[in-house]
């Protein structure tokens, strides 16, 4: 059975019933006051409506998770305020500000529920009500302060997905009901060699602003996406492939771009070349998909034999190698063009560079707490290159988030409700997630 959401008279929007031979209600498109005073039921609408069809099952299935099942939609018309209700729901929290989040008040890196004020959208502004927000290891790094320099309070996340509210007056890009997304960063001063074309890396700007534990120019912090919206320049906000899934879409907005970032920048992003992938979590395995989807051969180097069948039969690695197996690892000597290395603990460049042929390329994107160790002459007798890499520019994220629509490509992910955001840092700190923890904002930060 299905639903149809299609264009009636001028600013209005048939809506659902649960039989075709009753008379087909309707809903007025909302307003911008309407859509203001309910962002979060805007955000659903535009969900289970994304091209004017919907299933019954889907509409149902979202009454249920985030709205109120016994509120049946009624025949004839129906308002926007109508359909609203369907999805009311009171905040568990006293509510003092126009944003509510979870955030860590020290170093301690225990999250809390946390009231705070965005800005008003301004002429250049985009309002995202978010939906889903990725958890990256780097959230719980900042959080406990184990990279320095955190300024607390600190609302984390930085792999943002949502539904646009509302648009500035010179916004020319997205408009309401545009699926929009945020990653690591929210700003730059947009006019130095970094910034400017053909450049195009605000990452590398000297007044770059990160999503968060990051200040605004005006000196405000910027808080992150654990979070019930956000307020971003125009030019720092990505447009999403309408075929993708909000949740799983989320980490490609770090954990994609992290990955395809240095397989183009590094030329390792041609078919037929053999690229190793160090490590199989939320970038590893980004790593795995986005390299077979460019053709490349692909061979997963980790220290666990139980990841073998994952890496090769569910993600479609074409070998696996144990790093621990010293047969194997000088069995596979000289035979890749490039590595992407993922991992963020103390381990063994040396080996890896034995695996490279001559002039290969080891990247580092992982973030160990201890300084590694090269020898010369893994390097200087095949004439390799190791190099790092941060994230991407905008117009590259935006290139890599084109690219995985083109090929399916998103996240293998956990969705978890807001208030277990700290069992899953403790579950992470153990690799225990398979591979991303993505937060469903909507289900459970409702202002």
């Amino acid at each position: 059975m299905g639903f149809t959401f299609c264009a009636c008279s001028e600013g209005e929007v048939s809506v659902p019933t649960a039989c075709s031979n009753r008379k087909m209600p309707r809903v007025r498109q909302p307003s911008p006051a309407e859509i203001s005073a309910h962002p979060r039921e805007f955000a659903l609408l535009r969900q289970v409506a994304p091209e004017g069809e919907v299933d019954a099952e889907a509409l149902k299935e979202y009454i249920k998770l985030y709205g109120e099942p016994a509120k049946a939609v009624a025949e004839g018309e129906i308002s926007f305020e109508d359909f609203a209700a369907m999805f009311s729901r009171k905040s568990a929290e006293a509510v003092t500000a126009n944003c509510i989040g979870y955030a860590a008040q020290d170093k301690s890196g225990v999250l809390a529920p946390y009231s705070f004020d965005r800005r008003p959208v301004g002429p250049k502004d985009v309002r995202i009500q978010i939906t889903h927000a990725g958890i990256c290891h780097s959230d719980l790094h900042q959080v406990k302060n184990e990279w320095g320099g955190s300024v607390y309070p600190m609302v984390p996340g930085h792999e943002i997905v949502g539904i646009v509210t509302e648009v500035g007056s010179e916004v020319s890009s997205f408009k309401p009901g545009d699926r929009a997304g945020v990653g690591c960063m929210v700003d730059s001063c947009g006019t130095c060699e970094m910034c400017a074309a053909p450049r195009c890396e605000e990452q590398f700007c000297p007044r770059c602003v990160f999503t968060y534990n990051s200040k605004h120019y005006d000196g405000t912090l910027a808080q992150g996406g654990y979070s019930s919206h956000i307020v971003v320049k125009e030019s720092f906000v990505l447009r999403l492939p309408a075929n993708l899934p909000l949740d799983a879409t989320a980490p490609l907005l770090c954990a994609g771009i992290t990955v395809y970032s240095p397989m183009k920048h590094f030329g390792l992003d041609k078919p037929g070349l053999r690229l190793g992938v160090v490590g199989l979590g939320g970038l590893g395995h980004m790593a795995v998909k986005i390299g077979k989807a460019m053709g490349m051969h692909v061979t997963v180097i980790s220290t666990s034999e139980s990841k073998r069948e994952e890496a090769i039969k569910v993600l479609g690695a074409d070998e696996f190698l144990v790093s621990k197996d010293a047969e194997a690892m000088k069995a596979a000597s000289n035979s890749l063009h490039g590595i992407i290395d993922t991992v963020s603990a103390k381990h063994d460049l040396g080996a890896l560079a034995g695996l490279l042929k001559l002039e290969g390329r080891l990247v580092l994107v992982g973030v160990p707490d201890q300084p590694l160790e090269l020898p010369s002459f893994a390097l200087i007798f095949k004439r390799a290159m190791v190099s790092g890499s941060l994230i991407g520019g905008i117009k590259e994220t935006q290139e890599m988030l084109d690219f995985c629509g083109q090929h399916g490509i998103t996240a293998t992910i956990e969705k978890i409700p807001i208030e277990y955001v700290n069992t899953a840092y403790e579950r992470m700190t153990r690799s225990d997630v398979r591979y991303r923890f993505v937060i469903d904002i909507q289900g459970s930060l409702v202002l």
